[in-house]
């Protein structure tokens, strides 16, 4: 019997090294480095005419002359995740979506397969449940189930037979965690294991074009599990993210090749599944009627849209020498850092107070444009003093005290426009040419002058 060839894989960064150590030496993270059996001989002389790509007999050809309407894209039955994937699915796409359990995520693949199969053939691959509890989900959630295939397998090599047999034009893996490959002597979940599944189908929906969903776990941290090659192989990965006592869920994309990175599409946990939210603003706005301290309204860019969120915040006297300083939905850094900013050139000092902000909603805000926002929102709580409820503000502010302009300024106050607000502060350089009829914007360049437009 042969001897297995044996690597050390990083899974976080994907590096090899030919034995185990703590550390690994490319991106400095301990103890990540994992043992990985490589692949036999056999394994690589079948699979060496083939790389992540799929093709099989490579050729020069001038970029222009690429047939592209060969693989038009095709919908996924919902808008929001056509929004996230670009526009809808690429024939030959690998798509990984991760989530925490309870999320949804095998709630959505199966909605969306069952409507897809009315039209296309399409194949529902578990290996975590059996065939009778994804029938009995299917049921409960009152899906059409008359022409979806299913399998229920974790051999990936198996999983690809069967499924050339039945050519379908669109398959779900749920999940890559339980897959294994035969030629790989590691248990399924593992660094190995992940890796070469991963590859594997990766390979097999691009030589046969049948666009390809793959289920992935998360770490306690909220980051996907498995090695950093999984991510680099497919083409879009996504996370579906949500409370599990929670009415809404946000599918946000981190990597897209078709399309554009950063893309949000809100869904709402009903009884029978997960529903499209096609307004997401008017959802993150349920304000009261009543002007309340403490609160603002800000006009964030989402992918390709707009989006109307409300951040809260608490000032009040701090007991502790040390002033807590919480932040959920924003950076906390970025809190500490617009204190200071504050605290230097508004002449406010927040020295003894608690800081608590929170956005509305669930949202992730991940931009700049919400700095002023919050500054505004923590003045108003500190001062007990309220905001008008037809304000809206948006605005990146710097280290100097200035406030910087935002890209798609004009496109933010159109939304604000649509859902009825009637003033606007934003940054001078973000100023519409033309005047907006129904609102009124004010200007400002400075911390100072935002402060004084509050007077």
């Amino acid at each position: 019997m042969a001897k297995r060839k044996t690597a050390y894989v990083c899974s976080d960064c994907g590096a090899e090294f030919p034995r185990w150590q703590g550390q690994c030496t490319e991106c400095k993270a301990w103890n990540t480095i994992s043992e990985f059996v490589v692949a036999s001989a056999k394994t690589a002389t079948r699979q060496v005419n083939s790389g992540y790509a799929g093709q099989t007999a490579a050729k020069v050809e001038k970029l222009n002359a690429i047939d592209l309407e060969a693989l038009p894209r095709f919908s996924s039955s919902f808008k929001e995740l056509d929004r996230v994937l670009g526009g809808g699915i690429v024939p030959g796409a690998a798509m990984l979506i991760g989530g925490s359990p309870g999320a949804g995520k095998s709630t959505l693949l199966l909605q969306v397969m069952c409507q897809m199969a009315k039209t296309e053939k399409a194949l529902y691959v578990t290996g975590e449940e059996s065939l009778q509890q994804v029938a009995m989900r299917a049921k409960r959630l009152a899906l059409p189930d008359d022409n979806l295939m299913m399998l229920a397998e974790t051999n990936v090599e198996t999983i690809c037979e069967l499924a050339l047999a039945e050519s379908p034009k669109i398959m779900v893996i749920d999940s890559i965690q339980v897959m294994h490959v035969a030629d790989v002597q590691s248990a399924p979940g593992s660094v190995s294991q992940v890796r070469e599944s991963a590859a594997y189908l990766t390979r097999f929906a691009k030589q046969n074009h049948i666009a390809m969903f793959i289920v992935g776990h998360v770490t306690k941290d909220g980051n996907l599990a498995g090695p950093k090659v999984l991510e680099h192989c497919i083409d879009s990965s996504m996370m579906l993210e949500g409370e599990s006592d929670g009415r809404y869920r946000t599918l946000r994309s981190h990597k897209n090749r078709f399309g554009a990175v950063n893309e949000l599409g809100v869904f709402a946990m009903t009884e029978k599944g997960l529903k499209e939210v096609k307004n997401p603003s008017a959802i993150f706005l349920s304000r009261d009627e009543n002007e309340t301290p403490g609160s603002s309204v800000m006009v964030i860019w989402e992918g390709t849209r707009p989006l109307l969120v409300e951040i809260q915040a608490l000032v009040d006297y701090s007991q502790m020498s040390n002033p807590r300083r919480i932040a959920v939905g924003l950076d906390q850094n970025r809190l500490s850092m617009l204190l200071a900013v504050l605290h230097r050139h508004g002449n406010v000092q927040m020295n003894d107070q608690d800081v608590f902000v929170n956005v509305v909603g669930g949202v992730r805000v991940t931009e700049t444009s919400a700095d002023l926002a919050l500054l505004l929102a923590m003045i108003s709580s500190f001062r007990n003093r309220s905001l008008p409820n037809d304000l809206i503000v948006f605005g990146e502010v710097g280290l100097a005290g200035e406030i910087r302009p935002v890209p798609n300024g004009t496109e933010r106050i159109i939304e604000a426009t649509k859902h009825g607000f009637k003033r606007a502060i934003v940054p001078k350089a973000n100023m519409p040419k033309q005047t907006m009829q129904g609102m009124k914007v004010i200007p400002v360049a400075r911390l100072s002058e935002a402060l004084n437009a509050l007077e």
